[in-house]
């Protein structure tokens, strides 16, 4: 009798963050981070920290709209040079968001590499914007290609990166930007000064920065006067906006 193959891994659409809405109208997928390298199995809990924050605090926002929040469930770990199996599981969920709930518009939301992932996979024709925390970008290599950006032409796209990160590089992200920008005027890039890449310092204005940009951009509610100006602003000032102390509080709900 012949060995039995190991069976494929499958990328999996969490359960909804809250209450599943009686009708949706937009969706949210939650990107959580991972390693550059590594063929294993997710670790739930190391990877969905500030992701499940956001999840929370999307799903309360976006609840009288309809919204859907489903966390990511990568099938590996790792990135994996050219296999990119995030990016590629993130557009499988777009997907599967399409077919369960039809033509509604999809959020990306991701943290660390999970937020390169929602970049990557932000071309997808449902994705109508991104949001990218801490993102974990390769560095610059004269050898390989850059990081693609075109596939962000037509979306609504916002970064935010801590000043102080030691794990992913700020700089590369306010590269990527500038080079984002050419291809799109709709990207912008938050700084949150002297945070690290937990941005555990300043945890609620960021978690307010991204509720006020989703909301805005899947549903049309009116973003707060930072995002317009950062932007309406030519670059590098909206792609270098400090995040203020204190954002989000008059904003709340």
């Amino acid at each position: 009798m012949g060995q039995q193959a190991t069976p494929a891994r499958t990328a999996r659409l969490g359960k909804t963050v809250g209450p599943q809405p009686a009708s949706v109208s937009g969706a949210v997928l939650l990107l959580p981070g991972g390693e550059e390298v590594s063929a294993r199995r997710p670790s739930p809990v190391r990877a969905m920290t500030l992701v499940r924050s956001l999840g929370r605090a999307l799903a309360r926002a976006g609840r009288a709209e309809g919204l859907a929040v489903h966390p990511v469930h990568y099938r590996y770990r790792g990135w994996n040079g050219s296999e990119a199996h995030p990016a590629a599981d993130a557009e499988w969920a777009t997907e599967e968001v399409v077919r369960r709930y039809g033509d509604v518009p999809v959020c990306l939301a991701g943290v660390d590499m999970g937020a390169r992932a929602a970049l990557r996979a932000g071309g997808h024709e449902a994705v109508g914007s991104v949001v990218a925390l801490a993102p974990w970008l390769p560095e610059e290599d004269v050898a390989a290609p850059a990081e693609p950006v075109k596939q962000l032409a037509g979306r609504r796209v916002l970064i935010v990166h801590g000043t102080n990160d030691g794990r992913t590089d700020p700089e590369l992200s306010f590269r990527f930007a500038a080079r984002a920008k050419k291809a799109n005027r709709e990207v912008c890039r938050f700084e949150v000064h002297s945070d690290g890449h937990g941005l555990h310092g300043h945890r609620e204005e960021v978690l307010c920065l991204a509720v006020d940009f989703a909301m805005g951009a899947l549903f049309g509610h009116p973003v707060s006067r930072p995002v317009e100006d950062a932007l309406a602003a030519p670059p590098p000032i909206g792609l270098r906006m400090p995040l203020a102390a204190g954002f989000g509080r008059s904003l709340r709900r």
